[in-house]
C-alpha cells in the first residue's frame, strides 16, 4: 500500500470520531420512533496535508425518545461500528489498527445526551457524552429539526479533535501531517417523532 494511500485510511479513521457524536442500521429505545437508514447519513471531512478527505459510516444506529415539545425529558443514544468506516476499499482495512480506532478492542463509539435544549424555530442544542477508544469527552451538538411529509428530518455537524481520543497515535500524531480538526455533519430521518 501506498504512503499516500495509508494516509488517507488513516486521516480518515480520525474523521470518524464522531460522532461516534452516533449489527442493524438503527433501532430505538421508543419502537414509535425507527431510523430510515437509506435516506440517513453520516459524513465527516479532515485535511491531509491541507487536502480534504471525505468519508462515511455505513452502519450506526439510533435510540430516542425525542419530543420536540419536551426535549429536557427527552434522550438520545447514537452507535457507530467503527469497522463500518469506509472511504475507499484499499484504505479502509489501516481504520482498524491498534493506533486508529482498535476495533478489535473497541468496536463502537457512542454518543449519549445528558441535555437537550430548545433554541426556536426547530433549533436544539444536544449536551452528551462522545466515546471512542475508551476515552469519553464532553460535547455539545447543534441541530435542525424539519418536519413534513410524517418524517422529522434531523441535520447538524460539529468540530472535534482527533488526538482527545487518542486516534492517530504514535507517528499519525503530527499534526503537520494529519489534521488534528475534524468536521462531522449528519442527517437523520426518523419516523415517529411527535410533531412539534
Amino acid at each position: 500500500m501506498t504512503s499516500l494511500v495509508r494516509l488517507r485510511a488513516l486521516s480518515f479513521g480520525a474523521a470518524c470520531l464522531v460522532l461516534a457524536s452516533l449489527g442493524s442500521p438503527a433501532h430505538a429505545a421508543d419502537p414509535a420512533i425507527t431510523l430510515v437508514a437509506p435516506q440517513s447519513e453520516v459524513a465527516f471531512t479532515i485535511k491531509q496535508m491541507g487536502v480534504p478527505v471525505n468519508g462515511r459510516f455505513k452502519r450506526f444506529g439510533v435510540q430516542t425518545n425525542f419530543n420536540p415539545k419536551s426535549p429536557q425529558t427527552s434522550q438520545v443514544t447514537l452507535r457507530f461500528e467503527l469497522a463500518s468506516a469506509t472511504v475507499s476499499a484499499d484504505a479502509d482495512p489501516e481504520l482498524g489498527k491498534p493506533d486508529w480506532f482498535a476495533t478489535a478492542k473497541f468496536p463502537q463509539a457512542t454518543f449519549a445526551s445528558t441535555g437537550i435544549k430548545a433554541l426556536g424555530s426547530g433549533k436544539f442544542e444536544v449536551a452528551g457524552k462522545l466515546s471512542i477508544k475508551g476515552t469519553s469527552r464532553d460535547v455539545v451538538v447543534p441541530m435542525q429539526l424539519v418536519q413534513a411529509g410524517g418524517v422529522s428530518t434531523v441535520t447538524g455537524g460539529l468540530p472535534i479533535k482527533r488526538l482527545d481520543f487518542k486516534v492517530g497515535e504514535g507517528d499519525w500524531a503530527d499534526t503537520s501531517f494529519v489534521a488534528n480538526d475534524v468536521q462531522v455533519k449528519f442527517k437523520l430521518v426518523l419516523q415517529g417523532v411527535p410533531a412539534q
